[in-house]
């Protein structure tokens, strides 16, 4: 016998006779259960008398069924949420024995009817929406909703704005038919659906996109018991971007908002619009030397064997040796934003936006040009604020020369180290993460992530190929400056070549040495150098300036342009 019977286009279902009935009828309810009505499936039968109960003011459920001989279910009974016994006497279990019911049994034509049907309640009865809401058999969400949910949440969207935007599906807010209680549960199941089978998932992910990317690679580090140690991967357009861009990188750690709380590393660089641009993405279970020695040897090997000059890290000692013994010839230098991020939390009031030590403080950071400089403005701050004693301040003044730029000004840096790519790194990751996400979707937001920043990438070519430059001083120079660069470039190029007007030069040896000099040096504050000595060699084809921002970061100097 079959669980249902077959509809007919000649059956008037129960539902639709209670709706047409209801202008005659003078019950309260527009839905009512009688004995002898029936249905085509146990599922029809339900949502007939649950929609009796949502009028009424109580919630159902199943209990008791029954079957024949044959296995097939005879009789089904829905019941009151308050059916039954509490299992400890003092509890705060709703249930108190209401009897309220129907009963169904099987018709001859493998349909369902009621067989009995009890009204009264010994409990009161809910008046609200928000009440009713609450009943399990109320809170009703279909899969279309369920899978809007999913990707909302997979995306990092909050729970309050996942109901604000669902409010916005269904007219308002009253109208969503389940609670945010309901909802924080759903989200909590859809999170461990999610973490089912993690690693099987993760590498069907990997293998779709080696097929969609033939130079797509990863690679797994396990432990003795076959367990993923460390798991890096990159694709073909960053393997590509680090072969043009790939001199300088930095490497962060910071992130860690993953399921199994595992630190998250990942490579960035600058391409030629002075845009991030991510390399590789590495998961790994510690930070120990063994582990990132693995890192940075893997790294290398799916980049096609080039090292880079310059990497730039946090102060974590482990990846400090793991560099040593990995690139010994690569300058290692610490990010700055670590740097400041460190003073924020040890200075305190010291520290706050509003207060002119941070500002500075950031200034001579950012700003120094010169180790003489860099010292006379350092002890000309402490001073002034009474902070010769501090310890924080003196344990990152003894290794300045891991971080402050005047250090390694002669150093190639594409300018990384002041522009904070590891915290712009980590505030992408947060806005397409959710936190204790499972790792294939950690995977697959990575992969959002670095789609949307090709696209960025994307409009600053089409910028670079068809907008026109907007000259300043409209100069030879600058004219061809506005060719070779490309539009970001050229309007850093602008800046520096707007600030080379402010000096005045003396030639001291001829088409060899230069002195340039600020035209308003006694209106500057004593430290600041106003004198940079600029040398000219290979017959006027390369200039050098102290300052050796050239060597930094690619780009002429104001001193040397003037």
């Amino acid at each position: 016998m079959p669980d249902e019977r077959a509809t007919s286009a000649e059956r008037v279902i129960a539902l639709e006779t209670a709706l047409t009935g209801f202008a005659e009828r003078k019950t309260d309810t527009v839905v009512t259960p009688s004995v002898g009505l029936t249905f085509d499936s146990i599922i029809e039968a339900y949502d007939f008398y649950n929609l009796y109960s949502w009028e009424t003011g109580f919630g159902i459920r199943y209990a008791k069924s029954r079957t024949n001989v044959k296995g097939t279910r005879c009789m089904q009974e829905f019941v009151c949420c308050c059916s039954g016994k509490p299992k400890e006497p003092n509890s705060t279990s709703s249930r108190c024995q209401c009897q309220a019911m129907i009963r169904l049994l099987r018709t001859d034509d493998d349909g369902w009817y009621i067989n009995e049907f009890r009204s009264s309640h010994n409990h009161q009865m809910l008046n609200t929406c928000a009440e009713k809401l609450h009943f399990p058999s109320h809170r009703h969400i279909d899969k279309y909703t369920r899978e809007l949910v999913s990707q909302l949440r997979e995306n990092n969207v909050n729970l309050s704005k996942v109901y604000s935007t669902l409010a916005t599906f269904f007219g308002r807010v009253e109208n969503v038919p389940f609670t945010k209680r309901c909802l924080r549960t759903l989200c909590g199941k859809l999170s461990r659906e999610q973490a089912d089978d993690d690693v099987r998932k993760t590498m069907a992910i990997f293998s779709e996109m080696k097929v969609q990317d033939s130079e797509f690679s990863y690679n797994v580090q396990v432990d003795d018991e076959s367990r993923i140690r460390t798991l890096m991967w990159t694709n073909g357009r960053s393997k590509k971007q680090y072969h043009h861009f790939g001199d300088v990188v930095t490497f962060d750690t910071t992130y860690k908002t993953n399921l199994y709380d595992m630190p998250f590393g990942i490579f960035v660089g600058v391409n030629n619009h002075f845009q991030s641009v991510l390399y590789a993405g590495v998961l790994m279970r510690d930070e120990t030397v063994d582990t990132f020695k693995w890192i940075f040897d893997e790294f290398v090997k799916m980049m096609g064997g080039k090292r880079p000059i310059t990497i730039l890290t946090d102060q974590a000692r482990a990846m400090e040796v793991a560099i040593e013994d990995v690139y010994p010839d690569a300058t290692q230098r610490w990010c700055k934003w670590h740097i400041l991020k460190k003073a924020k939390e040890s200075l305190g009031s010291n520290y706050t936006k509003k207060s002119d030590f941070r500002a500075e403080f950031h200034k001579l950071v950012h700003e120094m040009l010169t180790i003489e400089e860099f010292e006379d403005r350092w002890a000309a701050l402490l001073e002034k604020y009474s902070l010769t004693k501090n310890t924080h301040l003196t344990q990152i003044y003894e290794t300045r020369q891991k971080w402050a730029k005047p250090y390694f000004a002669g150093k190639f840096c594409a300018r990384q180290t002041s522009t904070g790519r590891s915290e712009s790194a980590n505030h992408m990751l947060k806005q397409y993460v959710p936190p204790s996400c499972s790792m294939n979707l950690f995977v697959k937001q990575y992969n959002k992530l670095q789609f949307d920043r090709e696209q960025e990438e994307g409009f600053q070519e089409k910028r670079t190929r068809l907008s026109g430059a907007v000259l300043k001083v409209n100069t030879p120079l600058e004219m061809h400056a506005s060719k070779v660069y490309t539009r970001k470039m050229f309007e850093i190029f602008g800046g520096i070549l707007y600030e080379s007007g402010s000096y005045d030069v003396e030639e001291i040896i001829p088409k060899q040495k230069y002195i340039v000099t600020h035209v308003k040096a006694e209106k500057r504050e004593k430290w600041f150098k106003c004198r940079y000595e600029v040398n000219v060699s290979d017959n006027l084809g390369y200039f050098s300036c102290i300052c050796g921002l050239f060597e930094h970061m690619g780009m002429v100097c104001c001193h040397s342009l003037q």
